[in-house]
């Protein structure tokens, strides 16, 4: 299936999603971590990025950088090749650690900058893991305290006009819906389907050759290829209702 280019962030400012392959774990003890974090020294070396915030969990990795360069898929490319030749070689195993295609998100504004920083060191907290003050693999303990791989200034000067001020303000910022964290950051960085796309998934899921096809389905059966749809991402009611001529109505009555 095509996939649609990236378009580039005007300011070069990027939000990133790595995710484990099928959503397997891709760190399992401390010293995982760590390689991860001499990983991306390594790569910050070579690709002159900047990196304002990360959270490392246990299947997926959060990344905001400023891609000076405009080499975002290099980087990543050699970040996520690194590390997955070392778990591989550790876990004596084969085949691909990450998702083929890394998530992203341009980040445009100074307010969106601020919440993506934030949804991103609540991270452990929304999963019940740690305190946002208390994890050990996220950046937020680089802000409060001193910076070992992030550029923290471009983010706290929008807290504040020295370091103090914002530093304050910065921790009171993420105490702000600690326990309702901004949901619509994570579902942005959803790959959306167009139709098109849409079309081949369902026909592929479906075994189908004529999508119209499920609307001559009784509703039995109708309501159990729809259902099939459901935990498809990126993908939603009213576009499955468009492009297989069903009502809005009729997919959701099958969703339930």
């Amino acid at each position: 299936m095509p996939r649609k280019a990236r378009q580039k962030s005007s300011t070069k400012v990027y939000h990133v999603i790595l995710r484990g392959n099928a959503k397997q774990d891709i760190f399992l003890e401390n010293y995982d971590y760590y390689k991860f974090i001499k990983e991306i020294k390594r790569t910050k070396g070579k690709y002159q990025y900047e990196l304002y915030t990360y959270c490392l969990m246990t299947n997926h990795v959060h990344l905001v950088l400023y891609d000076k360069m405009d080499q975002l898929s290099k980087l990543l490319q050699s970040l996520m090749i690194s590390y997955s030749s070392y778990w591989n070689k550790k876990t004596e195993r084969v085949g691909h650690l990450f998702q083929n295609r890394f998530l992203s998100k341009n980040v445009e504004t100074e307010s969106y900058l601020k919440t993506v920083c934030r949804y991103i060191h609540q991270n452990p907290e929304k999963s019940e893991m740690a305190k946002t003050k208390e994890y050990q693999w996220s950046s937020y303990q680089e802000y409060i305290g001193k910076e070992k791989i992030i550029e923290s200034g471009q983010v706290l000067k929008l807290f504040g006009g020295n370091r103090k001020e914002a530093i304050d303000n910065f921790i009171a910022f993420h105490k702000i819906n600690q326990n309702k964290i901004e949901d619509f950051v994570e579902y942005e960085m959803i790959e959306k389907l167009n139709d098109e796309q849409a079309k081949d998934y369902i026909k592929e899921i479906l075994k189908l050759e004529n999508i119209q096809e499920i609307a001559k389905y009784d509703i039995e059966k109708r309501n159990q290829c729809v259902k099939k749809l459901k935990n498809r991402q990126g993908i939603s009611n009213l576009q499955i209702a468009r492009v297989t001529g069903l009502t809005k109505r009729m997919v959701e009555v099958a969703m339930k």
